[in-house]
This record gives C-alpha cells, sequence and structure tokens, in this order.
C-alpha cells in the first residue's frame, strides 16, 4: 500500500470534522502532563467539542480549499485541534480558561466563523460568554420590569386596595348632581 494511500482517511477525517464546525482552536500541547491531558479532554467533551492530536501535514492537507486554510502558518511544532460544530466560543473558552492552570498549553490560533484570530484574538473571543448565558441575561431582562410591576400591584392588593377608592366616590357624587338639573 502506498503512504498516500494510508493518509488519505486522516485527511478525510479531519476534512469531514471540520465540515460543519462553526470553530476551530489550534493549540501546542507541549509538556502537558498524562493528568492535565485527562482533565482537557474530559472538559472538552462535556462541552461537545471534539479534540485530537494530527500531523500538522494533515491538518494542512484537510484545511486547503476551507474557511480554515489561514490556519497554516500555525501548523509548527506540535499541534492539537478543538473543533465545535455547535457553539462557536466554547473551544475558546474551555482552552483559555485551562491555559490559565495549565501553563503548558498555548493556544497558537484559530478560526471562528470564518474569521482567523491570533492567539491574543483567541483570548479575546473567549471573553465572550455562551450562548445560554447570553440568553439567560437577555430573559432576566426582560423578566425584571414584569416581575416588579407584579411586586408593586400585589403590594396594592395586600394594602386593600388604591385609599378605598375614595377618588371613585367623589367622582358618584359629582355625577347624580349634574342629572338634577332642570330640563324643563
Amino acid at each position: 500500500m502506498a503512504k498516500v494511500e494510508l493518509k488519505k482517511p486522516i485527511v478525510e477525517e479531519i476534512s469531514a470534522n471540520i465540515k460543519d464546525a462553526q470553530s476551530v482552536v489550534l493549540v501546542d500541547y507541549r509538556g502537558l502532563t498524562v493528568d492535565e491531558d485527562t482533565k482537557l479532554r474530559k472538559e472538552l467533551r462535556e462541552n461537545n467539542i471534539k479534540y485530537k492530536v494530527y500531523k500538522n501535514t494533515f491538518m494542512n492537507f484537510a484545511f486547503k480549499g476551507t474557511d480554515f486554510e489561514g490556519l497554516a502558518p500555525y501548523l509548527e511544532g506540535p499541534s492539537a485541534i478543538a473543533i465545535s460544530t455547535e457553539d462557536a466560543t466554547a473551544p475558546a473558552r474551555v482552552l483559555a480558561k485551562f491555559a490559565k492552570t495549565a501553563q503548558a498549553l498555548e493556544i497558537k490560533g484559530g478560526v471562528v466563523e470564518g474569521t482567523v484570530y491570533d492567539a491574543k484574538g483567541i483570548e479575546q473571543i473567549a471573553k465572550v460568554p455562551s450562548r445560554e448565558e447570553l440568553l439567560s441575561k437577555m430573559l432576566g431582562s426582560l423578566k425584571s420590569p414584569i416581575s416588579n410591576f407584579a411586586r408593586v400591584l400585589n403590594q396594592i392588593a395586600e394594602k386593600g386596595g388604591a385609599g378605598e377608592c375614595a377618588p371613585a366616590e367623589k367622582a358618584e357624587e359629582a355625577a347624580p348632581a349634574a342629572e338634577e338639573t332642570p330640563t324643563e
């Protein structure tokens, strides 16, 4: 079997993984302990992020002609790839958080929704909250005025209404007086 035939399935595997990817982040994993690597892989799996170590040449072939072609300059030294098809900021967020505790992990660069970013750009993207966090903040903002209004109405009801309807009684007293005017 020729070497090209052996490499082709690996390149096709990478291509299939990045086909529907919203984001891809490349990292240098040199220096991670086995325990750290296990923790990182577990955390990435929990966030539905595919993480795998491939040869740079395989990744380079798979990236050609795609939005991820801009990652070619970052394919130097040992590289691992983190791929997310669901949350565009998840790989950057998880890897940046993990890199704070594991100094050996180095973010090289990445592509988020078709835009290539260097390591500093990926760190900025990592600060963007997840979709769920943003939705919950938005719902909290929408719910707050309604909750406050309901609390005010509840307090009015507990105190026995709005001043025992005194203004309404005065209006009724004034209305009969207007009706008693002679029409002769």
